[in-house]
């Protein structure tokens, strides 16, 4: 049993570290697509660009890094307290996905593309 909770711990910290690298790797593609569309179209639609393109990365980012503190809240650690301090960052992570979605698409994620409520 210990040998597969070492497992769940490692399997929980990769995800946590997928997470950075593709918050990471996201600011890196998002800042070359800028210069590419600041020198082609101009500043404005390079800054929309940069902005959707950052929060979509770090929307992706969110939800690896989710996964790894559930993974090792359940499996690993297993105490009251972890299990408040993750629900305590998922809900904060819950918040910032929802108020980037809305900065990025303009609308709530339960609107339909009409920006009207499904």
């Amino acid at each position: 049993m210990e040998i597969l909770k070492q497992v769940f711990n490692i399997a929980g910290y990769s995800l946590e570290a997928i997470g950075v690298l593709t918050i990471l790797a996201g600011c890196i593609i998002a800042g070359s697509q800028f210069l590419r569309e600041w020198r082609h179209n101009g500043a404005e639609t390079a800054y929309n660009t940069l902005r959707r393109q950052l929060g979509q990365s770090i929307i992706l980012g969110l939800e690896f890094l989710i996964a790894g503190d559930i993974i090792q809240t359940v499996v690993v650690t297993q105490t009251l307290e972890s299990a408040a301090v993750l629900a305590v960052i998922v809900m904060i992570r819950a918040f910032l996905s929802f108020t980037l979605e809305h900065s990025i698409e303009g609308r709530w994620p339960w609107q339909g593309h009409d920006g009207k409520s499904t």
